[in-house]
């Protein structure tokens, strides 16, 4: 029944991956930016998801990270002529040091605490960049150079090249939350998430768990951060260490289901689409239409399915699984 089982999901993953690779080829303009910005944020939430679901670290403040990986290539480009490329790499290891003066501090905090903490760190690296208008531009931004076509500085003239990127991003954030999940590290973080005091009982070093997971997943989100700045051409510290960055990549995880793989990917799915076609059909007049909506999935989710959308899946993928009714059929017999 297992091989069954994974076969099946084999199948379905090589069908969903062909098609992701084949939709810019047929799509418009439009939808080819809904579907980067799915594939991002899809991404982002995969990074909080290490820490935010399998640790259980409520993080509100992981646009710090974003930022900073943002600032980074940006500042290397513009006043060094370094290709984004390197300037994404060097970014995420900029996230990866400052997150650790950071984690020190938050971690000696835990549940409502700890995130408030997150949201200052953010807060106040915003503000500081608000300020620093000599080196990184200050509060006015600054736009990122047009070369033209020049992949060596992650430009393009068309969407498609942007959204293999993110679709890149995506699977080496998927593969590193896979390969976190199945070792030590992943049982460790699960067990911090659910009893941290029980978790230190039994000889599991908390601390240090949560430090590493928090390193990972603040590489990850700077490399999203470089991604995004070089997609739109500008930055200012509004754009790169903006709040809803941060609220985004928690609610795609939530209505998916935080703590499993896919879960990021399938709230993003969801909302950022609906997101994008009500901005389109109503405006910018219109905005508390879309929150209300976001509201209502949210309470939904958490109402009548805590585990996000992810356990509505598995559990009809289970109900239809072959030989489910079968076996429903003999164990009267089996008593």
């Amino acid at each position: 029944m297992r091989h069954e089982l994974l076969g099946r999901s084999g199948l379905w993953l090589g069908a969903a991956a062909a098609v992701t690779l084949v939709l810019p080829l047929v799509s418009s303009s439009f939808a080819i930016d809904i579907y980067i910005r799915v594939l991002l944020f899809a991404f982002i939430g995969v990074a909080w998801n290490l820490m935010g679901g399998y640790a259980k670290q409520l993080s509100l403040g992981h646009a710090a990270y974003f930022g900073l990986g943002a600032y980074t290539s940006t500042i290397l480009q513009i006043r060094f002529d370094i290709s984004p490329w390197i300037g994404m790499l060097a970014g995420g290891v900029v996230a990866m040091l400052a997150s650790l003066p950071i984690g020190a501090l938050c971690f000696r905090l835990r549940g409502p605490y700890f995130a408030i903490a997150t949201i200052a760190t953010a807060q106040v690296l915003m503000l500081l960049f608000l300020k620093f208008r000599d080196f990184a531009w200050g509060a006015e931004g600054t736009t990122i150079p047009n070369l033209g076509d020049a992949p060596l500085m992650m430009q393009f003239d068309g969407k498609a090249p942007y959204y293999y990127i993110a679709l890149a991003l995506l699977a080496i954030g998927l593969l590193i939350t896979y390969a976190i999940e199945r070792s030590w590290m992943g049982y460790y973080l699960v067990a911090v998430g659910e009893d941290e005091d029980a978790a230190e009982a039994i000889g599991v070093d908390a601390l240090r768990m949560k430090r590493n997971i928090y390193l990972i997943s603040a590489f990850l989100t700077a490399l999203a951060g470089t991604f995004y700045v070089q997609y739109i051409y500008f930055i200012d510290p509004n754009v790169a260490f903006s709040f809803n960055i941060s609220v985004e990549a928690a609610l795609v995880s939530i209505v998916g289901g935080i703590g499993t793989l896919w879960g990021p990917v399938v709230g993003t799915v969801l909302l950022e689409p609906t997101s994008a076609l009500l901005q389109s059909w109503l405006g910018s007049g219109r905005g508390g239409v879309q929150l209300t909506i976001y509201s209502l999935i949210l309470i939904a989710v958490i109402l009548y399915q805590p585990a996000g959308l992810i356990g509505v899946l598995t559990d009809i993928a289970t109900r239809f699984a072959p030989g489910r009714q079968a076996r429903a059929k003999e164990a009267p017999l089996d008593g």
